[in-house]
């Protein structure tokens, strides 16, 4: 198995932040068939495969901040407020995502990006794993 970690600056506001790029650059240099995986080892952010660009990417926000809202209701309390929701995000939008490769590309939708969910303005680093397992 091939794996690299990539690093990724969301800044101080909630992104959805594309990584189809570095995910297809690491793929085509892994080349051959198989299974990209891609984890972020993060309690607090997720990995989606959605459509960018389009408003898409805003509407994921706009709907995640209808069901976590960012205020104090959170018994998980320290840092800004509504960090405890940025706990209950995972479960939402998951800390992976497996894609197929073929012949060292991956076979995404039309439309579809790779992308690292943040909610959690306090951390503004991140890492996100690659892992490619030839088929």
């Amino acid at each position: 198995m091939k794996s690299t970690v990539i690093r990724v600056r969301t800044g101080g506001t909630e992104t959805v932040h594309d990584i189809t790029a570095e995910c297809a650059s690491f793929v085509a240099e892994a080349g051959g068939d198989g299974l990209l995986h891609v984890f972020v080892p993060h309690a607090t952010a997720g990995i989606a495969l959605i459509e960018l660009g389009a408003g898409s990417d805003d509407d994921l926000l706009a709907a995640l901040g209808d069901l976590l809202p960012a205020d104090d209701r959170w018994r998980h309390r320290h840092g800004s407020a509504g960090h405890g929701r940025s706990h209950v995000l995972p479960a939402l939008v998951p800390p992976y995502a497996t894609i197929p490769v073929l012949g060292g590309r991956m076979v995404l939708g039309t439309w579809q990006s790779v992308a690292l969910v943040d909610l959690n303005v306090d951390n503004p680093d991140r890492q996100v794993r690659l892992s490619f397992l030839a088929g």
